[in-house]
């Protein structure tokens, strides 16, 4: 069988350009903070930057959204025309990231075969989605992919590998430093090192196949399914011979150990916003139980009982909040940190906050294998400064 790893030729800025002021955080962080995008702006200037070709989510329903996805498609343009750009032999890169809050992660960039990923919930591919879809947050990411000739995604894989079969091998191994420097905005620092031999690592991860199932997207799970959204419309105008090759068949991801100490399951809190507080505090239900969480209020927290599983705290508190919304109108963001979430009900009376339980990641494998898809945001991968910085890049057209 084919595997579902692919080697990409990955693309990364020219030497010479500031590698700070490149990297910046995935788009989906920092959606009700404003203030962190006018820093990091300020920061990288005039300089390259992937910032200038991804659009952060805090921007999406912005009145400039559509100026501001066209100048992306003008920028990527001119950093290619301009040679800002450099594109590496096939190869993957090995990434090691270091953060204020965890041990080291440490993960091997490569390309995997969108034919072989499914966010459906009974997907039995060997990519699958870790938790549920939303489908509406595809068409304005779509918009964007259809127009671009690169993608940098943020989008991490994980693999259950108890005993490091796949990367241990290549840790201490000597390979040739690509970058290595200090992230902007207290995200740590990064180290990539550049693995030309690439068959053996690919039969490692064949082998840790279990039940056809070899990765479960941890983070940006929206943006492989756009990119599967987007090969999907590709598909039908090629030839069988053009769709084996076409470069938007093939989506650019860092796969990375479930057992590696740098992972570390962190609950994602539910903000209510443009609410009563008082009313929507007393019209909060869920079956209760034995688990609990945490309701904020004006900067105050009061403990709430929610169920002891934490997919059915998460699920019964989305579904408390979606009723309330139908009927009295709000929105709900969602929030890495539980003393950001405090902060933010401090600053603004008509919002509530309810930090949720994590899940051990040790459950994860299995309890998608037996009940499907964890109900949507149930977890994050570490807080918002370890997500992954947009470095690498790879052609889809």
């Amino acid at each position: 069988m084919k595997s579902c790893i692919a080697v990409p030729e990955i693309i990364l800025p020219a030497e010479g350009i500031d590698p700070s002021k490149w990297a910046v955080i995935a788009c989906d962080q920092h959606t009700s903070d404003p203030a962190y995008w006018e820093e990091l702006e300020a920061l990288v200037g005039d300089s390259p930057s992937t910032l200038r070709l991804t659009l952060p989510e805090i921007y999406l329903s912005s009145p400039d959204c559509d100026a501001r996805i066209a100048n992306i498609c003008e920028e990527m343009s001119r950093y290619r025309r301009e040679g800002l750009l450099r594109k590496l032999p096939k190869g993957f890169v090995l990434v090691t990231r270091k953060t204020p809050y965890s041990s080291p992660r440490t993960g091997l960039v490569l390309s995997v075969d969108l034919e072989e990923y499914s966010y459906l919930p009974d997907s039995k591919t060997r990519i699958r989605a870790s938790e549920a879809t939303i489908l509406e947050r595809i068409p304005p990411r779509l918009k964007i992919r259809e127009k671009v000739e690169l993608e940098f995604p943020h989008i991490m894989l994980l693999y259950n590998d108890p005993l490091d079969i796949v990367l241990g091998p290549l840790k201490n191994a000597d390979l040739p430093v690509l970058y290595d420097f200090s992230l902007n905005m207290g995200g740590g620092s990064v180290c990539g090192r550049f693995v030309s031999e690439t068959q053996e690592v690919i039969s490692r991860f064949e082998a840790l196949v279990k039940d056809g199932l070899l990765f479960m997207v941890g983070d940006g799970n929206h943006s492989l399914a756009t990119a599967k959204a987007a090969w999907e419309k590709i598909k039908p105008t090629l030839s069988a011979s053009e769709r084996e090759t076409h470069p938007a068949r093939y989506a650019l991801c860092e796969a990375v150990n479930l057992y590696d100490e740098g992972i570390r399951f962190e609950a994602i809190h539910r903000l209510v916003k443009g609410v009563n507080a008082q009313e929507f505090a007393r019209s909060f239900r869920t079956t209760g139980g034995t688990g609990r969480g945490t309701m904020y209020i004006g900067g105050e927290g009061q403990e709430i009982p929610l169920p002891a599983s934490v997919p059915l705290a998460v699920a019964e508190t989305d579904c408390a909040i979606a009723a309330y919304l139908e009927v009295r109108g709000g929105s709900v963001d969602y929030i890495h940190g539980e003393d950001a979430l405090r902060k933010l009900t401090q600053k603004h009376a008509d919002y509530v906050g309810i930090a949720l339980p994590k899940m051990q990641k040790s459950e994860m494998f299995a309890y998608v294998a037996a009940h499907g898809c964890l109900p949507r945001k149930t977890f994050s991968m570490g807080e918002s400064e370890e997500k992954r910085y947009y470095i690498e890049g790879k052609e889809i057209r």
